[in-house]
């Protein structure tokens, strides 16, 4: 995971804006779960556009931006995306609510979260693909040529595992991969599950 002051001092450099989608970050990493900024300890500056997603940890749907003032009038006026669109339905802001607080008291979950990231991360050494560094649930598998990675991916599935292939143009030609989703709610046995899965077919 790429540190994010460099690109903040970038952008005080030329005076511009630096957007970081933290659709990974928010509700698993820093502090509360506050996301990638609390993560590297970088506080609110008037250069960041933060984007998350609702629809990962929070696990209910739709997004954010947060960002000046002067940023979010911006968008507000100007992004035909959200000019054009309908509000979120109020149920979906109570659930968001709700997610928010599990968010915010959600240390013993981060922590199980983090101790089946680390537990996958040892159990994969060795294999013929490369894991991506990844401090957050999403673990990408490198597998290379695109027929490999939707292979691997179909074996997985008929083993009860379910592991998308993701290809370009999504990601660079050649670096076809597996898409792990960890959560806090994976036991340690389904880890390894896994791990023995991909163990086999390698």
């Amino acid at each position: 995971m790429a540190k994010i002051q460099p690109y903040e001092a970038h952008a005080d450099r030329y005076d511009a804006w630096l957007i970081i989608d933290d659709a990974h970050g928010f509700g698993v990493l820093g502090a509360q779960g506050k996301g990638s900024l609390s993560h590297f300890n970088l506080p609110a500056s008037r250069r960041v556009l933060l984007m998350g997603t609702l629809g990962k940890a929070a696990g209910v749907g739709g997004a954010f931006v947060a960002g000046s003032e002067i940023a979010i009038e911006y968008l507000l006026q100007r992004a035909r995306s959200y000019i054009f669109t309908t509000a979120a339905p109020p149920a979906v802001a109570c659930a968001l609510s709700a997610s928010l607080n599990i968010i915010r008291q959600g240390d013993a979950l981060r922590s199980a979260l983090m101790a089946r990231i680390a537990q996958l991360r040892q159990g994969l050494g060795g294999l013929p693909w490369t894991l991506l560094a990844s401090p957050t649930a999403i673990q990408p598998l490198i597998v290379g040529e695109n027929d490999a990675a939707l292979a691997l991916s179909k074996a997985l599935w008929e083993r009860g595992l379910w592991t998308p292939a993701i290809r370009p143009p999504t990601v660079p030609k050649g670096t076809a991969r597996l898409r792990i989703s960890l959560s806090a709610a994976h036991t340690s046995d389904d880890i390894d599950q896994l791990i023995n899965a991909l163990k086999e077919l390698a």
